[in-house]
């Protein structure tokens, strides 16, 4: 599938896993991106006040959510996730957002960043790097009615 590149504008990134959330952001010409420190994963969502605060202090307008597909582009357990995810961000933050094929980020931030065995969220947040890179490259563009009429994956 081929997208037109998107308009510029502050976004957050999100690599979401089971147990972390990487984290990176991008300035309002899309010109530099940055890493914050991953969030750990709770159970009752509790890492969504930290992700809010975030957006706020960085003034970001919107975010984005790697989706990990596989080799032929079919979701795995771990896109379905992400996908809720990205809706329950988006029906919290109201925000619009959408979603980025990130198949192998973790493996690219690991050999591009030389990051190995890493349990403190890092290699996370570079891959969220990595996710947002390809977004100002290849878009999509955000959906401007928060989470209607996403692409369907």
């Amino acid at each position: 599938m081929k997208y037109c590149k998107p308009k510029p504008k502050s976004i957050l990134s999100l690599d979401v896993g089971s147990k972390r959330i990487g984290l990176a952001y991008c300035d309002p010409l899309c010109i530099t991106s940055n890493i914050l420190p991953a969030v750990k994963r709770f159970e009752n969502n509790q890492e969504i006040k930290i992700i809010r605060k975030h957006i706020y202090e960085l003034n970001l307008t919107g975010f984005i959510v790697g989706l990990p597909l596989d080799e032929e582009g079919q979701m795995t357990s771990q896109a379905i996730d992400c996908k809720k995810y990205g809706q329950l961000l988006s029906n919290r933050l109201k925000l619009p957002f959408s979603y980025v094929n990130e198949h192998s980020s973790t493996w690219e931030s690991s050999n591009r960043f030389g990051i190995k065995k890493d349990k403190s969220g890092l290699i996370d947040s570079f891959s969220a790097k990595i996710i947002l890179e390809q977004w100002i490259e290849e878009g999509p563009e955000l959906e401007e009615l928060t989470g209607k009429h996403q692409i369907k994956y």
